[in-house]
């Protein structure tokens, strides 16, 4: 445990409310005139700005760590920053925010079969279990006998976004312990923005954005304070706030932690944008939950996390999102 675990504990908390409020921050400019890919371009692009400066701090002149971490951090920014965002923003347009959040969190369990396939790890039975757990969750969120169905093209955008967070986990675990967290979310953040920006250059996706007010929480207002909540809230507190808790608490008990993002995304949606998942939804998300759970239960127990006296490991990025 680390010297003030009440504190990790707080900052992990507000990590994992902040990163929470994305979804309904970008309802309603992608329900308007933007499109979900310039909603991504805005959010990271304004973070990686304001996040380059405590990332060359963090840096301290260690250009040498950057360049030969050149590559994870580009292959970061396309699967878990251009990929996942976009996906989730357009999975947003069609289902509920919570719904799509939880279509995004499969993608731990995608993690699994990844390292099975590839990397030949064969899951145990706590994994397994969690796994399972997680599928049968997906079923009941996705209420196929139920009166009001999801909408298919929503479900695929989020299960993409499962696959660009199966990605961030897979990078994320194989970062150089010399690069800061700060700099891989930074440099990340501003790959994913170049990115969809010069797609959106060439005419392979859509780049809009309006002037025009949007609604939001019932009242009409400018588009930038979702924007402004997005790239300050949703973006630069969220992942300094998480880098900071998982420093005090450690990678394993802030990765639990940041499983609260789901419930506080379907609480802040309920609140502000009238959005509540059915009942069988709502049972299917704790499935799912418990599932992921399980997984990172079975995880940790078999890679207990280095640290040394006065040096707490580097922690893993905050989920994301």
């Amino acid at each position: 445990m680390r010297e003030r675990p009440g504190v990790g504990l707080g900052l992990a908390l507000l990590s994992a409310l902040t990163f929470a409020t994305s979804g309904t921050f970008a309802r309603p400019l992608i329900t308007g005139d933007w499109s979900a890919e310039a909603v991504v371009v805005a959010r990271v692009g304004i973070a990686a700005l304001v996040l380059a400066v405590p990332a060359l701090l963090a840096l301290r002149g260690r250009w040498d760590v950057l360049r030969r971490n050149a590559g994870t951090v580009v292959v970061f920014g396309l699967l878990g920053v251009a990929l996942a965002q976009a996906c989730f923003f357009n999975a947003v347009r069609y289902l509920p925010v919570g719904v799509a959040l939880l279509l995004e969190y499969l993608g731990i369990v995608l993690v699994v079969g990844w390292m099975w396939l590839v990397h030949g790890q064969r899951p145990r039975a706590l994994t397994v279990a969690g796994s399972v757990t997680a599928l049968c969750g997906l079923v009941f969120v996705l209420d196929l006998t139920g009166a009001s169905r999801l909408d298919p093209v929503g479900v695929l955008w989020g299960l993409g976004a499962g696959v660009g967070l199966a990605g961030y986990f897979v990078i994320a675990g194989r970062v150089d312990d010399r690069l800061p967290s700060v700099v891989m979310a930074s440099g990340g953040m501003a790959v994913g923005a170049l990115v969809l920006l010069l797609l959106g250059a060439v005419g392979v996706l859509p780049l809009r954005a309006g002037l025009a007010d949007v609604s939001f929480a019932g009242h009409r207002m400018s588009w930038l304070v979702p924007i402004a909540g997005l790239s300050l809230i949703a973006a630069v507190v969220a992942y300094l706030t998480g880098i900071a808790g998982a420093r005090l608490l450690g990678a394993r008990l802030s990765s639990f932690v940041g499983l609260t993002e789901v419930m506080f995304a379907v609480l802040i949606a309920w609140l502000v944008l009238n959005e509540l998942p059915t009942v069988v939804q709502l049972a299917g998300g704790a499935l799912i939950v418990a599932g992921v759970a399980l997984v990172r239960v079975d995880e940790l127990r078999a890679t207990p996390e280095p640290a040394r006296p006065g040096h707490p490991a580097e922690p893993a990025l905050a989920t994301e999102r």
